[in-house]
């Protein structure tokens, strides 16, 4: 693009102008327009939060404004993006030349991504990376620039951060990533700060820690900051404005307040409708399956039905699990002498029940995926016994073996992952029926995977495609349909729902508790997100540094939480509510290590019973067995 064109605007005026804005991507098929004649304005210092699933649009607005669809094989079509970086002057960064995008990215305009660990370069230093932009931007020394990388790492509250300039990205956990990131775009003082899903794949407390640092910061340096998400929690604490996209253009505008009291498009009910509500489930001693709206052909439609899950039977347990230990060997001497182990779960004990789902909470870090993997048999465990359906996993036969896997199935957080791309749908549902053998016939086998399509909201037609031609929700349901081919009793979900878009996660949750309703399966759903726990849940178990410290029911871990680590997990949960503000003082700090030296064992913590069924680990066994 040329001819770069500034504009003379009245004092006043946004920092931000976007008018018209239509970007378009090439395919076989012709030209796509992903976002189509979008306009929006960004005042200075305050937050602008574009809401909408994927595939709205709401990314690529936010390269747009960067040119940054330059390089990903779109083009801006149409319209234009006014930048106000100097008072009187705006500057259309649509035509703007090379050199002077050069100049305002990562200056005047910065971003934050997703993802950490594919935005930060894995062979230079964290210190160096962010100074880096200092030496560009602000033309200071080496020395100097390193000087004031450390004082942005303080600045974003990360710990010892001169120790920290000298560390690699993958050295990192996922949130001291994040903050890397948010240290690196506010380096050099940017007036806008385009925030494109930071938060989304963080655990619930160091997502509270982030949007606790990004409002601090920018109250602090005044900066306006575009927060782009589909977490209706977020821009509740978060957002000034609203504007919601779906399919490609604008649907909604208005401060954040009215979006929540009066949303006035269907789109904006149906996506404020899917959000769970923290709270809502106050009084009510078992999960409800509740309808939800969804848009077809422009409309909404209300899908579903209230229904109480009253499914668990608590006569006997399917799966009973005393004392189990999980450790792995992380450090060795030259002569192969193990050094430092990952205490990754540490004499765990709990039962689930027929029809019953028993959630498994806690950070990342804290042994619930472990365990998960453990009782699957993609793990061997340290210590302790499993016991299913009243055998002992650990003296089984090979044969019992393999017909444990038959009966205890497992749901992956990313369904993309663990599709074989090479193979159809239908392919990848009647594997577990060949595997298992418990169909010959091929006919038979082809109706058994219409069936299981079916179940879960499929079309018979789905079987014969690939797993690329679906989007995220429905490769999930394929996932489901999967775990449910080789009747199971227990399905392990891992973070099954975390990575969809709120009104897919909705309709997800639903079919999993219409699923358990009618087949009697019993759940261990492991999770970080606090909302859909208190939804789906009979029970819920609270997991930190490998141990339980916390289990009950749902109605009385969530309105009655007795350890200060409940507390602070229920504390970080945001709030789909603009008027409702947060407990700051609960949210900071990070869970500490679980990998020790060779002979430091960690001390497993009593626990006591505050009411009948409700366990407490006494929080003075934990803090010094984590010392």
């Amino acid at each position: 693009m040329s001819g770069e064109t500034v504009k003379h605007v009245p004092v006043g005026e946004p920092l931000l102008s976007v008018r018209s804005l239509s970007v378009e991507f090439g395919s076989a098929e012709g030209a796509f327009r992903a976002v189509k004649n979008v306009s929006f304005d960004v005042q200075p210092g305050k937050t602008l939060a574009v809401v909408g699933e994927s595939g709205s649009g709401k990314s690529v607005t936010s390269l747009a404004i960067m040119r940054l669809t330059d390089y990903t094989g779109g083009r801006i079509s149409s319209g234009e993006v006014l930048f106000r970086p100097s008072k009187g002057q705006a500057l259309d960064l649509v035509h703007a030349a090379d050199t002077s995008l050069r100049s305002i990215r990562g200056n005047e305009i910065a971003m934050i991504f997703q993802e950490p660990m594919t935005s930060l370069n894995p062979v230079f230093t964290v210190g160096n990376q962010i100074a880096e932009t200092l030496v560009l931007h602000e033309g200071l020394s080496a020395r100097e620039a390193l000087a004031r990388a450390e004082a942005l790492l303080e600045k974003v509250r990360l710990p010892d951060a001169k120790k920290l300039l000298d560390r690699y990205p993958h050295q990192l956990s996922g949130g001291m990533r994040q903050r890397v990131m948010i240290a690196m775009a506010l380096a050099c003082n940017p007036k806008l700060l385009i925030a494109d899903e930071p938060t989304t794949a963080l655990d619930v407390t160091i997502q509270a820690q982030i949007l606790n640092i990004i409002r601090d910061l920018q109250q602090e340096m005044g900066t306006a900051v575009i927060f782009i998400t589909h977490d209706m929690g977020v821009v509740a604490e978060m957002a000034d404005d609203v504007v919601v996209m779906w399919k490609g253009e604008k649907v909604e505008e208005a401060p954040v307040r009215e979006i929540f009291a009066a949303p006035k498009h269907p789109y904006t009910r149906a996506l404020l409708s899917a959000v769970p509500r923290l709270g809502s489930m106050t009084g009510q001693p078992l999960p409800k399956r509740t309808p939800v709206i969804v848009i077809e052909d422009g409309a909404p439609k209300e899908v579903g039905e209230t229904h109480v899950q009253d499914t668990a039977d608590y006569a006997k347990p399917i799966l009973q699990v005393d004392k189990m230990t999980t450790r792995f060997d992380v450090g060795k001497t030259f002569f192969g002498r193990v050094t430092h182990r990952v205490h990754a779960v540490e004499e765990v004990s709990f039962d689930i029940y027929p029809g019953e789902t028993l959630a498994l909470v806690g950070e990342s870090g804290s042994g619930k995926s472990t365990i998960g993997r453990t009782l699957q048999q993609l793990i061997e465990p340290t210590g302790g016994t499993v016991r299913f359906d009243g055998h002992d996993m650990g003296s089984m036969s090979s044969a019992e073996r393999r017909r444990l896997k038959q009966e205890i199935q497992y749901i992956f957080q990313d369904p993309f992952a663990s599709l074989d791309p090479r193979h159809t749908i239908g392919f990848s549902v009647a594997e577990p029926i060949v595997v298992h053998n418990l169909l010959q016939d091929r006919k038979a086998i082809d109706r058994r995977v219409q069936e299981l399509l079916d179940q879960v909201g499929l079309l018979p037609q789905h079987a014969k495609r690939y797993p690329h031609e679906f989007s995220g929700g429905q490769r999930q349901r394929v996932c489901i349909a999967r775990a449910l081919a080789s009747n199971p009793k227990l399905i392990i979900a891992d973070e099954s729902v975390s990575a969809l878009d709120v009104s897919i996660q909705a309709q997800i949750v639903n079919l999993l508790m219409e699923l358990q309703q009618q087949k009697d399966l019993s759940y261990l759903f492991i999770t970080h997100d606090m909302a859909v726990v208190e939804k789906i849940s009979h029970r819920v178990a609270v997991m930190y540094l490998g141990q339980i410290v916390e289990i009950g029911t749902r109605q009385a871990v969530f309105e009655n939480p007795q350890h200060s680590y409940t507390r602070k997990l229920l504390a970080a949960v945001p709030i789909a509510d603009p008027a409702r503000e947060r407990a700051k003082r609960l949210i900071e700090g990070e869970i500490p290590s679980a990998v020790r030296p060779v002979g430091q064992e960690p001390l497993i913590h009593r626990m006591r019973e505050v009411e009948p069924g409700h366990w407490v680990a006494i929080e003075a066994d934990l803090l010094r067995g984590a010392a």
